[in-house]
């Protein structure tokens, strides 16, 4: 992204003073010194994030880190539960960490951002940036996905936004092999980024083996069309997908997926049991969650086995409990006063109608470190304290002196 705001014809956005901007609207992701050209524009920011309000990023317009009960990172509690001992630590120490490794990543955007940007006195310092944010849409629910959480009214949880209002009609050849699933059917994709050639033949091999003695029908993105692992009259292969659309099918019975937030968005939304094949990154994280909801299983890519797969396959096939914990979710997923796509609409003119709502802004934007903390309260109170103490040692060293001179008198009145 450096490289494309150093081009000349993003430069001509602001250089060219016959344009006219009104908002920036861009996805957050430790790329701050992004920000630099909402602020040469001279427009108000919204932001966005594929993820849950995690504390780092919410941070960023003073959301609170309720480290206690609100997990970050890499840690899954079970829904209508609160967390362990164990996991409070695990998610102390990870929020510490990531602040750790925020603060590496500041150092690099701010380099990024005194180059492209430093020569101009106009500009806000790095550590202002920030300041002109708006508000931030994350792709979650709280309210459905749990857990409750403070936030912001520059929170706005949009989750699910990439599912539609209505799925759009299925290519023909798709739509006929769904309806005629007499015993339902199941989509198997592992994405975009894990591509055929990552997996072993002996994987590919017992996967085709599995799916291809099941009744249900099987539709399988698989990238190599020219080298299919095999031909079975219940799979049809394909190299492209309109995921969303099929998993709103009736007759889908099943999600086999690696994970990504997105797929396993849709596949809550349309009530979907699951079974995870988690490669790398967020992939096992989403997974447990997904586990710990009751919406299916998880068998982790690297430890593959024929035996599991298929175990694991016709346990979520077989048992409705796994059905009817995705159904339930999915209908509080989608009970809310707007839909995703019209959340996002409406506080985008919001911010707009309001010239960049600075009144959704939490006054701690623009307060120091030592203010938000109440550090020089603190302070105050440790000197009247220091002072109390001093105090009262001088009374009783005061005190003492003349209990001892006293004592000195009355020995020589004695003599």
């Amino acid at each position: 992204m450096y490289d494309t705001l150093n081009d000349p014809r993003v430069k001509d956005l602001y250089q060219n003073k016959a344009n006219k901007f009104d908002l920036y609207f861009g996805e957050y992701f430790m790329n701050s010194h992004e920000l630099g050209l909402a602020h040469k524009l001279k427009v108000p920011i919204i932001l966005s994030l594929p993820a849950q309000p995690f504390d780092f990023v919410g941070s960023l317009i003073g959301n609170p880190r309720e480290l206690s009960y609100v997990p970050t990172v890499n840690v899954a509690v079970e829904q209508g539960k609160w967390m362990s001992f164990s996991q409070r630590l695990q998610n102390f120490c990870m929020s510490w960490l990531l602040r750790i490794f925020m603060i590496k990543q500041h150092m690099g955007n701010k380099k990024k951002y005194e180059l492209l940007y430093g020569h101009d006195s106009d500009l806000p310092k790095y550590e202002d940036l920030t300041k002109n944010i708006s508000l931030i849409f994350f792709n979650s629910h709280s309210l459905s996905e749990g857990p409750v959480r403070p936030n912001l009214p520059g929170i706005i949880e949009i989750g699910g936004i990439q599912v539609k209002d209505q799925p759009d009609p299925l290519p023909d050849n798709i739509a006929n092999f769904l309806d005629n699933s007499k015993h339902g059917a199941i989509l198997f994709s592992l994405g975009s980024n894990v591509r055929s050639s990552h997996l072993s033949q002996k994987v590919v091999t017992s996967m085709f083996r599995v799916l291809s003695g099941l009744k249900q029908n099987v539709i399988w993105k698989w990238d190599q069309i020219e080298n299919i692992p095999g031909n079975s009259s219940n799979i049809m292969f394909s190299k492209w997908l309109p995921q969303d659309d099929i998993l709103a099918h009736p007759n889908i019975k099943l999600f086999i997926t690696h994970a990504g937030k997105g797929g396993i968005i849709e596949s809550q939304y349309h009530g979907k049991p699951m079974l995870a094949l988690p490669v790398f990154a967020d992939q096992p994280h989403n997974a447990a969650v997904m586990v710990n909801f009751g919406f299916g299983l998880s068998l982790e890519m690297i430890k593959f086995e024929e035996t599991l797969f298929k175990d694991r396959l016709n346990e979520i096939l077989e048992n409705p409990k796994y059905t009817q914990s995705v159904e339930n979710f999915s209908r509080l997923y989608r009970d809310r006063p707007l839909t995703a796509r019209e959340t996002v609409l409406y506080w985008t003119e919001y911010v707009l109608r309001h010239h960049g709502a600075k009144h959704l802004q939490s006054p701690i934007v623009h307060m120091s470190f030592i203010e938000a903390n109440n550090l020089d309260i603190f302070a105050l109170f440790l000197s009247v304290l220091v002072i109390i103490i001093m105090f009262l040692l001088f009374v009783i060293r005061l005190l003492f002196i003349l209990f001892k001179d006293s004592l000195v008198n009355e020995k020589e009145k004695q003599k």
